[in-house]
């Protein structure tokens, strides 16, 4: 077996289970009951799906423009996830859509109220 077989081997192996984690974030966000868990669900298995399935492109393809070109889509998608899922866990909580009473540490309340002070 050369090594040209085990890489896409292992590439085939690294598509399925980025799919299948991508797979399971997309149910994830439809199913869980509110907003701060379908933010852990879209943003959590996501990259790491989307990791393993560019991981199993690179794997595949073998070509070094399309391998540098694709972390570049990892490295991109690190930085902008938790910035999203940051900016939409506190547009949800300035709007009221989660249950302050599910919160374990609410630090973002004191804020809030502060900022609320200034613009009166």
């Amino acid at each position: 077996m050369s090594w040209v077989t085990v890489a896409e081997v292992v590439g085939a192996v690294c598509l399925v289970i980025g799919s299948t984690l991508t797979l399971v974030a997309a149910i994830g966000v439809l199913r869980f009951p509110d907003l701060l868990a379908r933010m852990h669900a879209a943003t959590k298995p996501q990259v790491l799906g989307l990791s393993m399935m560019m991981l199993g492109l690179a794997l595949n393809v073998r070509v070094g423009v399309v391998a540098w070109t694709l972390l570049l889509v990892v490295g991109f998608q690190l930085i902008t996830s938790p910035i999203s899922a940051h900016m939409l866990g506190r547009a949800g909580y300035r709007t009221g859509k989660l249950s302050r009473e599910d919160l374990e540490v609410d630090e973002y309340a004191d804020d809030l109220a502060a900022s609320r002070r200034e613009d009166r």
